[in-house]
Order: C-alpha cells, then sequence, then structure tokens
C-alpha cells in the first residue's frame, strides 16, 4: 500500500463558525476546504494547505493581549485523558510591545488572515527511549467505540488583566491518501476490455490462495466425510473503498454430495472482517488481545455464484464489495483499525461440521488493507451476476463468531 504524493490548497468551500455576543456576531472562523457544502465539516487531505481568516468585530474599544489559531489532533481512549499528536499555533495578531502586558486596546473590523500546511506524518514517543514516526491517521468517531480521533481548528482571543480567554473550535474531517499497487496485468486488461476475470490457475500473479484446509463433518447424522476448501483471493491485497474485492472458492472431496451441498452460495460465508485495537501494544501486529482491547466485526459479507465443476471439485466465484463508510486501515499508537477476510464454518441443511465449540471457528483467514483511492488508471470492475446483492448490514458475522454486545463492550471469544 503507497502514498499517493499529491497536495492541493483545498479551496473548493468556505466554511463560516461565526460566535455572538450580545446578540450580534463579533468573532468568525472562516476557512476553506475540500468539502461541497456547509452541511460537510472542512475536509482535508494529507499535505493540503488550510487557509482562512479570523474576523473580529468590536462595537467598542477592548483590550487584547493577542489572537492565535491553531490545528490540534488528538486520540482519545474511553476513560483516559486524550493525546494531543498534532499541536500547531500560529500568532494573526500580536499588541503593540509599547502597550505594555495588559494588551492593547482594539476597536472597529478586523479580518486576519492565516495560512497552515498539513504534515504528512509525526513523531511520536512509544516508550523511554524509542520514537518513531507515523503517518497522521483519519479521524475517527463512531457510537459506542472505545476510541476516538478528532482534528480542531481553535481561536483563542487573549483578553486584559482579570478577564477570561474566548475560544472558538471547530472539528475537521482528515482522510490520509493512501493507494494500492496496481493488479496483475491480466486482472487490469479484464477491467479494460469488460472480460470475465482470469482465475488463480491461469493468473498466478494476481491471486494470493489461502489454504487448503481440511475440514471434517457428519453428511445427514449419517456419513463421515471431509472436505478440503481454498480460498481466493485478488492481489494486491489492498483495495479502495467503493471497491469489489474479486474471490474464488475451490472445494474438494470424494464426496460429491457434500460438494453439492456445501456449493450453494447460500452455505458460503466470507466476510471483510475490521479489528479495532486500543492501547500500549495497538501498533504491535503480533501482540495477544485481550477482551477489553481488541474490537472485531464485519464491514461486509461476499456473494458467490458457480463458476465450474467437476467430478470431485466445485469452484465458485465470488465479490466482497468495499462499502461507502468503511473506515481505512491505520496504525497508530495506542489506536489501529486492520482488516482481514475471513471463510466460516458452511451452513448447509443436513451438514454438521465437526469442529469443537471452543476453538477459534475461523476456517481461512487473511490480512489485507482498505485504502482511500484507486491506483491511477485502474478502474475496478464489478462482476456480481444480475439478482445477487450485497448485504447491506454487513451479514451475521457477530453472531457467527460468538461475539456478544453489551453497551460499549464488545467480548471476542476466539482469538485468534
Amino acid at each position: 500500500m503507497g502514498t499517493l504524493a499529491t497536495a492541493s490548497s483545498a479551496e473548493n468551500f468556505e466554511h463560516c463558525f461565526p460566535m455572538e455576543r450580545n446578540g450580534k456576531v463579533w468573532l468568525s472562523l472562516h476557512v476553506r476546504s475540500r468539502a461541497k457544502s456547509a452541511a460537510s465539516p472542512p475536509i482535508y487531505t494529507e499535505g493540503d494547505t488550510i487557509s482562512g481568516r479570523v474576523e473580529l468585530q468590536f462595537d467598542k474599544p477592548e483590550k487584547i493581549k493577542g489572537i492565535t489559531i491553531a490545528i490540534q489532533g488528538g486520540t482519545t481512549a474511553v476513560g483516559q485523558e486524550e493525546i494531543i499528536f498534532l499541536d500547531t499555533t500560529q500568532a494573526v495578531w500580536s499588541p503593540d510591545p509599547k502597550q505594555g502586558k495588559s494588551g492593547e486596546k482594539v476597536e472597529g473590523k478586523h479580518a486576519l488572515p492565516f495560512k497552515f500546511v498539513l504534515p504528512r506524518e509525526v513523531t511520536m514517543t512509544l516508550s523511554k527511549n524509542k520514537k518513531a514516526k507515523f503517518k497522521l491517521p483519519p479521524n475517527f468517531s463512531e457510537r459506542a467505540s472505545p476510541s476516538y480521533i478528532d482534528y480542531k481548528l481553535i481561536v483563542t482571543v487573549r483578553r486584559g488583566l482579570f478577564l477570561a480567554n474566548i475560544t472558538l473550535s471547530h472539528y475537521f474531517a482528515y482522510v490520509p491518501l493512501t493507494t494500492p499497487p496496481p493488479p496483475s496485468m491480466l486482472r487490469q486488461m479484464a477491467y479494460r476490455s469488460g472480460t470475465g476475470l482470469i482465475g488463480p490457475d491461469r493468473d498466478r500473479d494476481g491471486w494470493k490462495v489461502v489454504g487448503p484446509a481440511k475440514l471434517a463433518g457428519t453428511l445427514f447424522n449419517v456419513r463421515k466425510t471431509v472436505v478440503e476448501c481454498e480460498l481466493a483471493i485478488a492481489t494486491p491485497l489492498a483495495f479502495p473503498v467503493r471497491s469489489p474485492i474479486p474471490l474464488f472458492l475451490t472445494l474438494r472431496s470424494n464426496d460429491e454430495q457434500a460438494l453439492d451441498i456445501l456449493s450453494s452460495p447460500s452455505a458460503i460465508r466470507v466476510f471483510l472482517v475490521r479489528s479495532l485495537a486500543n492501547g500500549s501494544d495497538a501498533v504491535d501486529d503480533d501482540a495477544v488481545r485481550r477482551s477489553n482491547n481488541f474490537f472485531v466485526e464485519s464491514a461486509g459479507q461476499a456473494v458467490f455464484w458457480s463458476a465450474s465443476r467437476d467430478e470431485f471439485s466445485r469452484t465458485l466465484q465470488g465479490e466482497l464489495e468495499v462499502r461507502h463508510g468503511v473506515k481505512p486501515s491505520f496504525v497508530f499508537p495506542r489506536f489501529a483499525i486492520r482488516y482481514s477476510i475471513d471463510l466460516l464454518p458452511f451452513v448447509a441443511p443436513g451438514f454438521q461440521w465437526d469442529t469443537p465449540t471452543n476453538e477459534n471457528p475461523v476456517v481461512l483467514s487473511e490480512s489485507m488493507a482498505i485504502c482511500t483511492t484507486h491506483s491511477p488508471g485502474i478502474v475496478p470492475r464489478s462482476y456480481t451476476p444480475p439478482g445477487y446483492e450485497h448485504p447491506k448490514d454487513g451479514g451475521d458475522y457477530n453472531k457467527s463468531m460468538g461475539l456478544l454486545e453489551n453497551g460499549n463492550q464488545r467480548f471476542y471469544h476466539h482469538i485468534r
């Protein structure tokens, strides 16, 4: 997964955030952003310039000691103090030093311009002797989430002696620019020509084959059987929001009846799974995950349709839609979002897996990333046949995995 190195002055729309005093607007923040309307907060991406002005209207002379504007980013875990990772302040007005420490009398209308360039990364302290650079994370706020990431613009008017400072702040959205490497040449050709995808048997550079996994079960409470399955996921294992993830699923067995039952599209459960890690070991991919710092949920479920069959195997083609609103992957101190594609045990009438209930029910799993932009020049196609619909609610992954919800806590009984 790479970074798209573009920057912009982000001047699509001007927002205005006013503050009233005595029924009149006397302080307002004006800022331009990528947003398309006033209904949206200011939106920026990495390398953007944040520009605007602070406007003040004094009906009578008032002593002011200084006016500043700051951009601030912080992450907060429930029950803990906010950790500030971005804090840049700019003075937009300073009094004449000859006026003394009590400030300078200001009256009338003033428009004070400002300009910031958002950094692409920040340096964070991981331990006493260890620091590391991280890309700025996206803003994150969800109901019942254990962690939050906020960005703010803060105007501070420092007033004269014995008078409280006045602060006007408003949050903004930040979107990092991440893009996947291009897919295989054969997949690119299929996208451009509108022809069908070439599977992993002929396009070895275009797929990651996960498995095989051998699973035993009982058919109609009478016959023991074994089925082998492989899940092929299109590579590279990074996909942008609003794009399809192509899949192939192959089942093999000497038991044709078992193959017919399990190759039914309704029996297959493949999920895009989001894991949210918080705490001191969030940046560690191999850390032990506990129920109080690791939360998983479905971000989408795949659909499948028949592709080919022979006497001892069945192959199905599938697709998993990365829906609008899915948060991009990121790893940041004390907060990280990762994704995987998980195949759970098949659910089909007459078939029962011989899987102990205290074991991890995931049959196959592969880590992958969600990006914010497409590869340049690549326009992915959806191959889902007419009549097939992607589940709009992300499927029943929580129920399938034994996840319980109670307030803000989710308990994952089968930590991988």
